[in-house]
């Protein structure tokens, strides 16, 4: 069954209107006017304010809160909507990244809508760095939307990568956004390789080329980072234009931090949740994840399934199909086991529970080094030269 995919129109972005306020989050969400504000209109009683922009999702596009347009996809089923994904891409990528799966999860019912995030695809900014707050509330925006748009259906989040710790942020309600109206939060590789999990020379390395070379842009090639064991995919992302091929390294402390709040805001995530990850994932250390869920509540609904076979990116690996059948099982029942049993060890008393020796060594399978592992399917971020893991950790 084919499922319908909207992309966004060529070129259409949806400028800021003059005089309107450039803060990206929601109106609930900013600071309100002071005396310095009160004395300053005074003189102007007669000035009309600009009507507030109104959120809402077009064809193509995704209007936040404050006016700008981010280039909208959305995979619906032929059927009734039963359920709804919110997908958040990573770092460097865009809301094609869920292409793959969101047609699967459209067969069974599910509609999946992704944007391109402020910084990266088609969106405004395109390779500086929105802010984590800003990000955040976008989703909080779109969240309501998608509420008020399928009425008594379950409005999921899922994040891939970078897409993760923004998704943890906007459930938890950290950043001075409100908690995004969620029935629950799928988290595939999240990067919450915060500062606390690094060692000590990528983050003094971080903090002296910021001061340093703050516009200088790595790329991550040469370091042989395989995301995913799927190579006509990576391919693919390696000469698709709308995926950016470095980061400046303003924008890479900007990820940093946004990875440190995310880290940090584990003992607040309180909404059921399912966690992915997969063995041979060398991108995000197993040590920041193991960081992660030891901080989660003791007594929050949590699943966490481990794919001996995946890589960083999951949903499109060879076994992809597995995985995204495993998240719409969980989206219709949260309670059943997974169908691929990646969930059988989530009771290891450490987890990621350790490799086990034998099968082929992502060392040594094919090592795509054309640049698109950093170019951020999770990477130049998470890859770049200087915060690079050095090799796949065990």
């Amino acid at each position: 069954m084919q499922a319908a995919s909207v992309d966004r129109a060529a070129g259409a972005m949806i400028p800021v209107a003059a005089g309107q306020s450039n803060d990206a989050r929601p109106p609930w969400c900013r600071p309100q006017g002071g005396l310095g504000a009160a004395a300053g209109s005074a003189g102007a009683a007669t000035r009309v304010a600009p009507p507030s922009p109104q959120p809402r999702f077009t064809d193509s596009a995704f209007i936040a809160a404050d006016g700008a347009g981010l280039p909208l996809r959305k995979w619906l089923p032929r059927g009734g909507v039963k359920a709804v994904i919110l997908a958040l891409h990573g770092f460097n990528d865009y809301s094609n990244a869920f292409a793959i799966p969101a047609a699967l999860w459209a067969e069974r019912g599910i509609a999946t809508f992704a944007y391109d995030q402020r910084g990266f695809g088609g969106a405004p900014m395109r390779q500086g760095w929105a802010g984590s707050a800003a990000l955040a509330a976008d989703v909080v925006t779109a969240t309501r939307l998608l509420r008020a748009t399928y009425p008594g259906r379950p409005v999921y989040l899922l994040g891939e990568s970078m897409g993760g710790a923004i998704a943890i942020l906007a459930a938890t309600g950290t950043d001075g956004v409100p908690p995004a109206e969620a029935d629950g939060l799928v988290l595939s590789a999240p990067a919450v390789w915060g500062r606390a999990t690094m060692e000590l020379w990528p983050k003094v390395a971080l903090f002296a080329a910021v001061r340093f070379f703050p516009e200088l842009t790595l790329t991550g090639r040469g370091l042989g980072i395989k995301p995913s064991d799927n190579l006509p995919m990576l391919r693919a992302l390696a000469k698709d234009p709308m995926v950016i091929k470095g980061a400046r390294v303003a924008t890479i402390y900007g990820l940093v931090d946004l990875m440190d709040t995310a880290l940090d805001a584990a003992p607040k995530l309180d909404v059921p949740t399912l966690l992915l990850y997969g063995a041979h994932d060398e991108v995000v250390p197993r040590e920041a994840l193991t960081e992660f869920v030891g901080g989660l509540p003791p007594d929050a609904e949590r699943r966490l399934a481990y794919y001996r076979a995946g890589y960083h990116l999951l949903l499109r690996d060879l076994a992809g199909a597995a995985v995204a059948g495993d998240v719409a099982n969980w989206v219709f029942d949260r309670r059943a086991p997974l169908p691929s049993q990646a969930d059988r060890r989530d009771d290891a008393r450490r987890w990621p529970p350790e490799r086990e020796s034998g099968g082929i060594s992502p060392a040594r399978a094919e090592p795509f080094a054309s640049g698109v592992a950093p170019a951020g399917l999770a990477p130049a971020g998470l890859a770049p030269t200087g915060l690079a893991p050095t090799g796949p950790r065990r």
